[in-house]
């Protein structure tokens, strides 16, 4: 059954994220591969392993890219849709997809099966790539694309990257997925219009710790999950009510204090924002979680 095919759902509002128009993105693609060609400016944690990807690797791959989406039929006509947690294949199919004139399009990778195909009734994509079996298996009448099968030959052994000890080098992170509803605009945009390197863990249960080996100087991220790192933040502080508590309060409330230094520093290590500067927030958001805001007011 093709996905044109599908029983027609009852009115749902617009599921999926459409990428805006990026009219420069190609060009920002292109300027930081001509200026800084071995710079990094994608790292990805596979299996155990930290891969990194050049800015002229990147530019290489998403022409690559768009010559296999040709192959498959893809148009300035034709609609990707991209589900699943974002990292290097997920922005250079979107980039591959951008340069040929196609829209893509961003649906949430843990919808049931019966709210996906309604979904996919609205918005009838001609291509899709997803991530994860449990989703393959149920987006199979969207014309499923096989990444590998459109990049072509590639030996990701050279991209393979030995990467123990923290650079100098600024570092965007982030660790969210499709569910982010224009999370995928951000990423493009802020890491295209910065020309820094990008960072991705190998899965949401390893985020803490693979953070903690980037120690990212920049946070890309939802605020959800800037929420649930404040949470995560608040779980590692003393229980409400205690002594301890009361003392990390007024430490919090003491720039000078020797103490405040010492708390967050220890925090900042556990996280991985020893060397964080940047939090990234859309204009109109609500103020960050309050030790969050802590943390990027006494470092900024």
């Amino acid at each position: 059954m093709s996905v044109h095919e599908l029983k027609r759902p009852p009115a749902l509002e617009w599921p999926a994220e459409l990428l805006g128009d990026l009219p420069k993105a190609l060009d920002h693609l292109r300027h930081w591969a001509q200026i800084t060609p071995l710079h990094t400016a994608l790292r990805h944690k596979r299996q155990g392993q930290w891969y990194a990807w050049r800015w002229i690797d990147a530019l290489r791959d998403v022409e690559r890219l768009a010559d296999g989406l040709r192959q498959q039929g893809f148009s300035e006509h034709s609609r990707l849709a991209l589900s699943g947690s974002f990292e290097p294949n997920v922005l250079l199919l979107a980039l591959a997809a951008h340069s040929i004139g196609g829209q893509v399009l961003t649906l949430a990778d843990d919808l049931e099966l019966e709210a996906l195909q309604q979904h996919l009734w609205r918005i009838r994509p001609t291509h899709s790539y997803v991530q994860g079996r449990r989703q393959i298996a149920h987006w199979q009448s969207a014309n499923l694309l096989d990444f590998a099968q459109l990049l072509g030959p590639v030996a990701p052994a050279q991209r393979l990257v030995r990467w123990r000890k923290i650079s100098d080098e600024t570092a965007l992170w982030s660790e969210e997925g499709t569910g982010w509803q224009g999370g995928l605009a951000v990423l493009l945009e802020q890491w295209l219009n910065t020309g820094h390197g990008l960072a991705f863990p190998e899965s949401p249960a390893s985020a803490r710790r693979d953070r903690s080996e980037v120690a990212p100087t920049g946070l890309l991220l939802s605020p959800a999950r800037l929420q649930h790192l404040a949470d995560e933040i608040e779980s590692r502080l003393a229980p409400h009510g205690t002594w301890r508590r009361r003392l990390c309060e007024w430490a919090i409330a003491h720039p000078q204090s020797g103490l405040r230094r010492l708390l967050k520093n220890r925090v900042r290590m556990l996280l991985g924002f020893q060397r964080l500067v940047y939090i990234w927030q859309p204009l109109k958001a609500p103020a960050q979680p309050t030790w969050l805001a802590e943390f990027k007011r006494d470092i900024a």
